[in-house]
């Protein structure tokens, strides 16, 4: 070893020991005569002192050092003078009196500064992601990342999981988005996909006999990038037999929360993990992937302005669509820029507009008994009378100085602008708390979502989710009602899993397919491999699938995932660093029995 400690090792107790260290010149500061370096490997920061008086020759040989050099260091623990202590570091009582120096490596003047934590262009960070990972912020996030993994593969190893890793060369099927394809060269005009998930080759494990499965696996998806979502993820994929739903989420709710306690002792945990059905989840806040961490739940004022001639609730409500709302509090003296900023946020959701009810301070009691028209500002005011108004606030539970937004439309609509508002209201009023991670569970999706473009019946997780048993006849009369073995976990408004308990036998595995849509040939064709497997005593069995780089963004309280992946890819999924995606040659296409097409505009 060119070292022996590290940047973060030695303490007060080392003193007068002789030390070799390496790392990279992370801060250089020239005291007039005295030179200090702060070397910096993965584990830290160590002082280094070079004195001309004790070692002339090293002394002039680090007037040359710059940031980012790569060094090594020989020299003698010393206690740092009292007074020049640095207690934010660990180190921060020692220093090392150099005796002896070697350049290992100099450095070009990086792009970006890398001893400070300052705001970078993040095309800049990309293009340099090598030199962004030296950066303690992303260093400390790739090391977390490590014990989470970690830890995950010690808990599910305890517990009698094993490890499996499936192909990433498989054959395409449907799991929600588009696969990601390989051409072959030794099977012309055919190609591989790669795994959006592996979904059933998991399945096939528990056919198999393996029982219980777990595997950090690679996924990849072709669809629009955003803060939460890559082209290629990493999630804990977990498969076990003979099981049912409450024994998945037993054990998910073990897993994370001593995950949290003992990795990250400065986060709390909501204990137990609330559930809630997909319909209540909905109707309390709008989505299926709330943040709970706060209020601000919707409340529906359908039944109370029924009879307003007010146009905007009246057509709403005649076209078959509600009347919902959220309450901001302490926000009724939000100025005209500010109510139209919430409104353009409504409309970019698809909302035709805002309706906003203030109850502004100053009337005889706290009490909406009480309230008077005066306190009450919106233009909705003059098509409703006093008992109206005073139910509205009820059911809000409002108080004066509070806002109430309103939006009147189709319920999907609605609940897409008013899950944005919440969350927008949630970050603006601080309501979020960071250092709180609330998990929850929502169970009792139904199985199948109408694709009103295709005239068709979708999977609203995946065609291989079992439905209720007591649900199965409805399979026949009323596709829509039927209720699917099929859960999430939400944690601070981020889906970090579905999972559902699996279908396990043929015959009902081709009914949903051909509920799905799918014709016989196809079916065989797609699926004919897995379909025989059934046959050949599959037990019950199912799973869940956590994501690992969303669960790290969270832990970690990062704007993105890619501040949690080494080498992500940009929002227009392009890796900056190498130029991918990027073009072959002819002679590659000619191998792959290709050819490139260009786009018709």
């Amino acid at each position: 070893m060119l070292k022996t400690h590290s940047c973060c090792q030695l303490r007060a107790t080392d003193t007068g020991k002789a030390v070799t260290l390496a790392g990279w010149v992370h801060r250089r500061r020239d005291h007039g005569g005295l030179i200090f370096i702060d070397l910096r490997d993965r584990e830290g920061i160590t002082q280094v002192v070079f004195n001309p008086e004790f070692a002339p020759d090293i002394h002039a040989m680090a007037t040359g050092l710059r940031n980012e050099y790569v060094i090594q260091v020989e020299g003698k623990v010393e206690r740092r003078l009292k007074g020049a202590e640095n207690l934010k570091l660990p180190t921060g009582e020692i220093e090392v009196l150099a005796g002896g120096l070697k350049v290992l490596n100099t450095s070009k003047t990086p792009p970006f500064y890398i001893n400070e934590e300052v705001d970078v262009d993040e095309a800049l960070l990309l293009r340099y992601r090598y030199l962004h990972l030296r950066r303690a912020g992303m260093r400390d996030n790739l090391l977390l990342r490590h014990r989470v993994i970690k830890y995950m593969r010690d808990f599910l190893d305890d517990r009698g999981f094993v490890e499996v890793e499936t192909p990433i060369m498989i054959k395409s099927t449907p799991e929600g988005a588009r696969d990601y394809v390989v051409p072959s060269r030794i099977h012309a005009g055919k190609f591989y996909a790669l795994p959006q998930s592996p979904q059933q080759l998991k399945q096939l494990l528990m056919v198999a006999g393996i029982e219980r499965y777990y595997q950090v696996a690679r996924c990849f998806r072709d669809e629009d990038t955003r803060a939460d979502r890559q082209p290629e993820f990493t999630q804990l994929d977990l498969e076990m037999s003979f099981v049912d739903e409450e024994d998945i989420l037993v054990l998910v709710e073990d897993m994370f929360t001593g995950l949290i306690e003992n990795l990250t002792p400065g986060m709390r945990l909501l204990k137990p993990f609330p559930r809630m059905s997909y319909a209540e989840v909905l109707d309390r806040y709008g989505t299926d992937k709330p943040d709970i961490r706060f209020g601000l739940e919707l409340k529906d004022i359908s039944d109370i302005v029924s009879s307003s001639s007010f146009i905007v609730f009246k057509s709403s409500i005649q076209k078959g669509g509600r009347i919902r709302g959220i309450c901001l509090p302490g926000c009724a003296g939000y100025t005209h820029k500010q109510i139209d900023e919430l409104t353009e946020l409504a409309k970019s959701c698809g909302a035709g507009g805002l309706i906003t009810l203030a109850w502004l301070p100053g009337g005889v009691g706290e009490n909406a008994e009480n309230v008077s028209i005066e306190q009450i500002r919106s233009v909705a005011a003059k098509h409703l009378d006093s008992g109206q108004i005073r139910r509205i606030l009820t059911r809000f539970e409002a108080h004066p100085g509070d806002l109430v937004l309103i939006v009147a439309g189709e319920p999907c609509m609605m609940n897409k602008v008013l899950d944005e508002l919440r969350r927008e209201m949630g970050r603006r009023l601080n309501l979020c708390d960071p250092k709180l991670m609330a998990f929850m569970f929502i169970t009792n999706f139904p199985l199948f979502d109408w694709n009103s473009e295709r005239k068709m019946w979708d999977s609203m997780h995946h065609p291989f989710t079992a439905p209720f048993e007591e649900d199965i006849p409805l399979l026949d009369t009323d596709p829509g009602k039927v209720r699917a073995r099929h859960y999430d976990i939400v944690c601070n408004g981020y889906e970090l899993s579905s999972g559902s308990i699996r279908i396990h036998n043929r015959a009902m595995q081709e009914k949903i397919f051909h509920i799905l849509g799918y014709q016989k040939e196809e079916i065989e064709a797609k699926f004919g491999s897995f379909l025989e497997a059934l046959e050949y005593g599959a037990p019950p069995h199912g799973g869940v699938a956590p994501g690992i780089d969303r669960l790290v963004m969270i832990l970690t309280q990062s704007k993105s995932i890619r501040d949690v992946i080494a080498f992500p890819k940009n929002q227009a999924a392009v890796d900056l660093m190498t130029d991918a995606p990027s073009a072959i040659s002819e002679e590659q296409l000619k191998e792959l029995n290709l050819k490139i097409i260009e786009p018709q505009v």
